[in-house]
């Protein structure tokens, strides 16, 4: 059965509706991105580069890094954004796009987000890499979803008891990454971490200009949660969704997070562009080697 044109919806070109991507444009390695300009900061490190497009917020870059085809995109921020980046990636792997059918025989992407993060924890300092072996997703978007399989309930349950979280927001969701991705990124240069994502920047991570929050103490239950061993070590926007996203569609994904605030102390890094060139160039050798 044919996908219906409203679901599946392609430009005039043939290419997926938002990516503005055809499927031969696509590496099976892809390095996601919030910022539109980091993908240049990407694929200037390139020994090639055979595609270079953008529509939207959805810069992308396709080349080769030491042997391997990589593509590089950017998302914008949030988990909504990212709903719309995998799914279409997806589309591009596992659908033919001419006769708008599911192929047979399904491809499995290595996903790697590369972005930045906020520490909770004093003992992560600035400047650290966190991988991030579990998120939280207090943003909603696994529930739009009818599998919920691999969600780790018990400590989302546990989560939502110690933080007396509202149930006026959005019910957390507790999803992990790939084994495989992680090990491989993974190094003594690096924290395992367990990584918050949150729906926005400034009130839903208890940032307070002119905008008054209902519960000042969240950062503060969020830093003291613990479970079985595990406790949050760093808030962003978009890990949740990118693991979610490959859970159900049967991708491999893993987020890497330069910590450039620690909530903690106060602290901001004071030289971001080079210490994110460095997670960059580490980043990329550890996924050609």
């Amino acid at each position: 059965m044919s996908l219906k044109a409203s679901e599946l919806i392609l430009n005039k070109d043939g290419s997926i509706y938002h990516l503005g991507l055809l499927p031969e444009e696509l590496a099976n390695t892809i390095i996601t991105v919030g910022d539109p300009a980091r993908v240049s900061s990407i694929s200037k490190h390139f020994d090639s580069i055979e595609l270079k497009k953008q529509k939207r917020e959805f810069n992308t870059h396709t080349g080769i890094y030491k042997g391997k085809r990589i593509t590089v995109m950017s998302t914008g921020m949030g988990t909504d954004n990212i709903d719309i980046a995998i799914t279409e990636l997806d589309a591009l792997v596992n659908i033919d796009l001419k006769a708008k059918k599911i192929k047979d025989k399904l491809t499995s992407l290595d996903i790697i987000r590369i972005g930045t993060t906020g520490s909770v924890r004093k003992e992560i300092p600035v400047d650290s890499f966190i991988v991030s072996e579990l998120a939280l997703g207090f943003d909603g978007l696994m529930h739009y979803y009818k599998d919920d399989s691999f969600l780790k309930k018990e400590i989302a349950a546990a989560f939502v008891e110690q933080t007396n979280w509202s149930d006026k927001k959005a019910y957390p969701y507790v999803v992990e990454g790939s084994k495989k991705l992680i090990e491989k990124l993974s190094s003594d240069k690096t924290v395992k971490g367990f990584t918050g994502t949150n729906v926005g920047f400034y009130g839903p991570q208890a940032r307070i200009l002119r905008a008054d929050v209902p519960d000042h103490e969240m950062n503060d239950k969020i830093a003291n949660f613990i479970y079985k061993g595990h406790e949050i070590t760093n808030l962003e926007m978009e890990t949740s969704g990118i693991y979610g996203m490959s859970k159900i569609l049967g991708h491999h994904a893993v987020s890497m997070n330069l910590v450039l605030a620690n909530r903690a102390t106060g602290e901001f890094a004071e030289n971001a562009k080079a210490m994110m060139d460095e997670l960059i160039i580490y980043c990329l050798n550890r996924i050609a080697y």
